[in-house]
This record gives C-alpha cells, structure tokens and sequence, in this order.
C-alpha cells in the first residue's frame, strides 16, 4: 500500500511516500514559504503518485473539530501568511483519497506508538523540546483533543531556586516553553545551547523544568511510556538528570516500576524513530485514515 505523509513545520516542510510498516520509499524536503508555494511542492511532488491516503501532521493551532466550518484550517498562528488557511479543503479538492490531519507533535505521538518505542502498548506521551515546546498525547489508543488540542508547552512552572530568568513567551513569559525552549536558554546563557559544556548548571535547571512538566503530564495522562523529541534532547547528558527529578518530585507518590532508578531509563526514552517520528507519525495518520474509510 502507498501512502503519503506530510510533516508541515514553521521552518520546513518534509513530504514522503511510504507504507503501513512505516517504510518510507521516497522523501523530500523544502523551506516552508507562503501558503501557495509550499501547497505547489506537495502538489509537485504527489501527483500521479498513486497514493491511496494521506497524513499531515502540521504546525498549528489548527481546528481539529470535524463538525466545525474552519476544520482542517491554522488559525491564529504568528507564522506570516499562514493564519486562517484552508490546508485540508486544499487537499481534498485535489486528491479523492482518505486525508487526515492533526498537529505534527499528536502525529510524531502516533508514528512512535505505531512504529517505534511505544509499540504494543495502548498509551503514549511525545514531547518536542526544541525552538518551541509541544507535546503529543494516546491515551486508550486514541490521540487527544477536546477544545482544540493540547498545548503542553504552555503549562506554568515552579521556578528553579538558582533561577531568575523572566522567560521569553510572548503570551506567558515563564511558562514551560518561555523557561525551557532552545530560544530560551540562548537567551539566558546568551549562547546557543549546544554550545554549553555537559557540565554546565544549566542542564540541572533545565531538567527540573521539564521534570516538572513530565510530572503533571504524569499525573493527568498515566502515559504507559515517555518519549522526549526535539533538539534540546539531543543534549543526552539531560536524561539521566529527568530521570531523578521525576523520582523526587513525585516522592514515591505513584508505586509503579515504570517510576523507580531501576526502570525509569526505560520509561522516559528517546524516540526510536529519531528525526522521523514526525514523517513517520504522519504515514502512520494516513494509515488511520485509510481504515476508517474502509470501514
């Protein structure tokens, strides 16, 4: 079976033909531009392509309401251009084939459920740490919306004891993303963060902030595994660290394995499926899409 998927980001955009395992046969990527630009390049690229559904997993917000007129649409997004866009009307005037859309970190969620640290299992949690902070949600084998969708970059946060940056969320200013992002610790450090030693006092606090945050998540969701995306946790060092801030800010609250020294690296991880969890997440949507028509 072919299928396509579309990863839509702020900065770039990556289509690619795949298959319900997940395998990706054909892939490209390209900046993100106007609206109609970046719609001509996925149209470019899957015409005639003989794909029998598609996934997009896309920046938002975005109206994931079915029953709602703008459905499929960004709407109040700072991206220039981009708010109000019909991205899944575009699509289906284009293509009659099963199309499913939700935001690109619910997708990367799904594509790690379905093809990567998480299978088999009926929850899951995926968090991008990066330029900005998202996060994704399964739980019952269902991906999580309501109002509109979550937007766990945007809880507020203890700050740290050693910590006194004001934060840099334009609508928050010391939330999850505005204390913890990679623009944010540039900003405090006044250095790019990968550029700070392993040793440095700032993966301590940040540790604390996205321990924190994965505790709360924790307590709503009962995720069954954690899977921590993004370019901030390419920093390896800030695993073992979340590790132990979990423990100790639950304080033995929850009695599961899952959150002791002995098991906790093997609950919080890394995606499996690297810098495609996104892509993969977004065959996986396709995937979706094609059963429920079927059915």
């Amino acid at each position: 079976m072919l299928l396509g998927a579309i990863e839509g980001g702020g900065t770039k955009f990556v289509v690619c033909i795949g298959d319900e395992n997940g395998n990706i046969i054909k892939k490209h990527a390209f900046p993100t531009s106007t609206p109609q630009e970046t719609m001509n390049e996925i149209f470019n690229f899957f015409d005639d392509s003989g794909i029998e559904a598609l996934g997009i997993g896309m920046f938002g917000p975005l109206d994931l309401n079915k029953s709602s007129p703008t459905y499929g649409y960004v709407t109040t997004t700072p991206k220039p251009n981009w708010s109000n866009f019909n991205v899944l009307g575009l699509l289906k005037e284009r293509y009659n084939i099963p199309i499913n859309i939700d935001t690109d970190v619910n997708g990367a969620c799904l594509g790690e459920l379905f093809f990567g640290s998480a299978q088999g299992l009926n929850s899951c949690l995926y968090l991008t740490i990066g330029t900005g902070i998202g996060g994704g949600a399964v739980v019952e084998g269902k991906l999580v919306h309501g109002l509109l969708h979550p937007e766990m970059g945007h809880m507020k946060l203890i700050r740290h004891p050693d910590d006194d940056f004001e934060g840099i969320c334009p609508f928050h200013q010391n939330c999850f993303e505005g204390l913890a992002s990679g623009p944010a610790i540039e900003k405090r450090y006044q250095q790019k963060a990968y550029l700070l030693d392993e040793n440095h006092p700032a993966w301590d606090i940040e540790a604390y902030y996205i321990a924190q945050a994965l505790v709360t998540y924790i307590l709503v969701l009962s995720p069954e595994k954690i899977v921590l995306g993004g370019g901030v946790m390419k920093q390896k060092q800030l695993f073992p660290k979340i590790h132990q801030q979990v423990i100790t800010l639950l304080n033995g609250y929850i009695q599961k394995d899952e959150l002791t020294l002995q098991y906790i690296e093997q609950y919080i991880v890394e995606p499996m499926l690297g810098d495609c969890a996104g892509i993969c997440g977004a065959l996986a949507l396709a995937y979706e899409a094609f059963k429920n028509n079927v059915k």
